[in-house]
């Protein structure tokens, strides 16, 4: 009864919203593990969690109602390939956070324009694959996990060849992490500076200054 009622020419209910709860509720639960439970643990990027969280249900939805009014395949990948070379100008995001952003989208695309021809079976593999893939890659595999922070650097003089171990023991007293590496960014001679890309491996730092360094990431 309620299906046959219009409300300026839509239907006020349809069947295919079981459906769509279904793989809404199914797409939350895989972007949950997703990020929650495998990549916040290591990363600790809150600002991250309300983009990704938002990126997935936005284009989810997006892709829902493309699909509902018939646009052609061609039309969605082409969105698809929009978000998926997006970049932020505000900051620049490392290729890790980019490649979740990806993932976000995959999932979002693959569970809201999956077909009956799909089974449910063959649906929650692909989204189990995708999850279990990324949790051998940042759990067992890459076992150790190298971290990355921008600085802006005003001893341009240890910057110069063959004084790389005095550098890094300034930034490590400086810093109060143990560096691994630097790579050398833009200078400024007007200043004096220099661009520095810091590199370090969080299992290697001392407990108190590795959480004072996670926490200046989160604000």
């Amino acid at each position: 009864m309620i299906a046959s009622v219009k409300l300026f020419g839509m239907k006020l209910f349809d069947e295919d919203l079981w459906e769509l709860l279904f793989k809404f509720g199914l797409d939350l639960l895989v972007l949950f593990v997703l990020i929650r439970v495998i990549y916040y643990p290591i990363h600790r990027k809150k600002d991250y969690l309300f983009t990704y969280f938002l990126f997935n249900i936005l284009i989810f939805f997006l892709c829902v109602l493309l699909n509902n009014v018939k646009l052609s395949i061609g039309f969605a990948f082409g969105l698809f390939a929009i978000f998926g070379i997006l970049r932020y100008r505000t900051e620049q995001i490392g290729i890790k956070d980019m490649t979740y952003l990806f993932s976000v989208i995959t999932l979002a695309v693959i569970n809201a324009l999956v077909s009956k021809k799909v089974s449910i079976a063959e649906l929650v593999f692909t989204d189990g694959m995708i999850l279990l893939v990324t949790y051998v890659l940042e759990h067992l595999w890459l076992t150790r996990h190298e971290a990355m922070k921008q600085l802006i650097y005003e001893r341009i003089d240890l910057v110069k060849p063959g004084r790389r171990q005095e550098l890094l023991d300034d930034l490590n007293e400086r810093i109060g992490i143990k560096v691994s590496r630097v790579e050398v960014g833009r200078y400024d001679l007007l200043r004096d500076t220099v661009q520095l890309r810091v590199f370090y491996f969080e299992d290697e730092q001392d407990h108190r200054s590795f959480n004072e360094l996670a926490a200046d990431d989160d604000d």
